[in-house]
């Protein structure tokens, strides 16, 4: 199948300072590529993949699982610490969810993390219910575009695979449990109107990782795709400041860069 218009993957190669992004449940890298493109002018190798299922149509995900998702993600992580000196890893929503377990398993190799209204939960009652309506029902009504901004719209698909939100269910009762293992320096920033995902998720996972050195930030401009919305402006300049102080190198390369 074809990829949707804007849902292509994005690299750029920079300097010695890598950010891995990954995007969200049933989204595409549409949603991160302005943050992507912020990063990479200036100068930082930067990937955005395009998660397996995701970008096509919401019939290819039935074929998926989190397995896929995060093996696309843990992949691209491993190319990136084969590249550069420093790597640090963001996500958006589910995207989130796959940046905790890649900074769970990966340790010390990853230099920090960046969430985005990070999900930990599927929060709909019916949810309990997966294991079986999964063989009955293949979809249910979309969660992508919710955004504040008039006329900002995210590319990813109007149904919800029931086959891959329950495999979705699975993920975050297993990443839930990997918190504790967390140690990096956390930046999360979320959105108090979200109606994808409630903010207790981020309060969660704030109260489980064992990262000494945290950062929370209220998105107040914004709805759950906060990197299309109003503080996306801020979401972008806070990320690279963090990497900044994490990373000495990122201000000679941004200099270096013109950025």
């Amino acid at each position: 199948m074809p990829v949707l218009p804007g849902a292509e993957p994005f690299r750029h190669e920079g300097g010695e300072v890598g950010v891995l992004l990954c995007h969200g449940f049933t989204g595409s890298p549409q949603s991160l590529r302005p943050w992507a493109e912020y990063l990479a002018e200036r100068g930082l190798t930067v990937s955005l993949p395009l998660l397996p299922g995701h970008g096509t149509r919401w019939q290819d995900m039935q074929l998926t699982g989190w397995q896929d998702w995060y093996a696309e993600v843990d992949r691209a992580l491993r190319e990136l610490l084969e590249r550069c000196e420093q790597v640090f890893a963001f996500g958006l929503s589910m995207g989130g969810a796959l940046t905790l377990r890649l900074a769970a398993k990966h340790g010390e190799a990853i230099s920090g993390i960046v969430l985005v209204n990070p999900a930990n939960k599927v929060h709909d009652p019916l949810a309990v219910t997966l294991p079986v309506t999964k063989h009955f029902i293949r979809s249910t009504p979309g969660i992508a575009s919710d955004i504040a901004k008039p006329g900002a719209a995210e590319v990813g698909y109007d149904r919800v695979p029931t086959k891959a939100a329950h495999s979705l269910k699975k993920f975050f009762q297993l990443v839930d449990t990997e918190l504790p293992q967390v140690t990096q320096p956390v930046l999360l920033l979320h959105s108090p109107q979200d109606h994808v995902v409630p903010p207790v998720d981020s309060e969660r996972i704030l109260a489980r990782v064992s990262s000494t050195d945290v950062t929370e930030t209220l998105l107040e401009q914004s709805y759950h795709v906060a990197t299309l919305d109003h503080d996306a402006e801020r979401i972008f300049a806070d990320s690279y400041a963090f990497v900044g102080r994490l990373a000495e190198s990122v201000g000679r390369e941004g200099a270096a860069s013109g950025g």
